[in-house]
């Protein structure tokens, strides 16, 4: 495989880059120091708050690229690139239906932190997993002074299942995406991983074809849209397997390091020649 043109690495995080303990490893990390010395940038692509995003990636925070809230928001060193807010109305919309269904939980995901109603603690585990900066409040139709970027439904019995039956007449006006087995995301119909990727592009004048993408949820498919090699992990979502060119080891075999040490010998022995 060519991977001589590759100037741009973007990775999902849940299930992809993160092993089952929510954990970067070091070697993620000890490739991504000599992918920057080569002039390969990386970035990160999760439907996570910027702030979640930047925990994880502490040794290398400040000099990682983060497309976060499924591509409402891109966020390069520090600085922001790209924001796709959502209607006030149509997010109010969402919060008074779901609040009609059963045992779902639900965040409203703004700029500055997110927002919650509930601390049960079934919920409030897998949401601290996913969840730096937030705020508890009694009503999240009364929350003001912020933009509003995501709205995510939690159903802890499954969401494809249980919640998205409810949920898809939204498709008509929004980006709705199964981000997890337990998790819906509502976004702005514009805002995407692959819109904000393609958006990334632009700014740091890179192409397809130099860009390498890994994923595993339907949410990723979009990347693999903007990119020149595109990998699913092998505990992807069948769909995703399908779609993306190739296959790589499961998130807890270290199936993305692989292939970015991978990437980097081959640049070393072309260095050589």
């Amino acid at each position: 495989m060519d991977y001589s043109k590759i100037k741009l690495i973007v990775t999902d995080m849940d299930g992809t880059l993160l092993n089952s303990d929510h954990e970067v490893s070091q070697r993620f990390f000890e490739a991504f120091r000599k992918l920057r010395n080569r002039g390969i940038k990386l970035a990160v692509a999760s439907g996570r708050q910027y702030y979640s995003l930047r925990e994880r990636m502490e040794p290398v925070k400040d000099e990682m690229i983060y497309i976060a809230e499924n591509g409402a928001i891109v966020i390069d060193r520090g600085e922001e690139k790209h924001l796709v807010p959502m209607d006030i109305r149509i997010v109010h919309q969402i919060i008074k239906e779901v609040r009609e269904l059963e045992n779902k939980y639900l965040i409203l995901c703004g700029r500055k932190q997110a927002y919650i109603e509930s601390t049960a603690p079934e919920f409030m585990k897998p949401f601290l997993d996913h969840y730096e900066k937030y705020k508890v409040v009694e009503d999240l139709l009364q929350v003001k002074d912020d933009i509003f970027l995501k709205v995510t439904i939690c159903d802890l019995q499954g969401a494809e299942k249980n919640s998205m039956p409810y949920v898809e007449h939204f498709k008509r006006e929004l980006q709705v995406k199964l981000s997890g087995e337990i998790w819906i995301d509502f976004n702005d119909k514009k805002a995407q991983k692959g819109n904000a990727l393609k958006a990334l592009q632009e700014n740091l004048g890179i192409n397809k074809e130099e860009t390498m993408a890994f994923g595993d949820y339907l949410n990723d498919l979009e990347l693999f849209e903007h990119a020149g090699i595109g990998y699913a992990v092998e505990n992807a979502h069948e769909e995703v397997k399908k779609v993306a060119a190739h296959v790589t080891k499961s998130n807890d075999e270290f199936g993305v390091e692989m292939i970015l040490e991978e990437l980097l010998e081959k640049i070393s022995v072309e260095a050589e020649q």
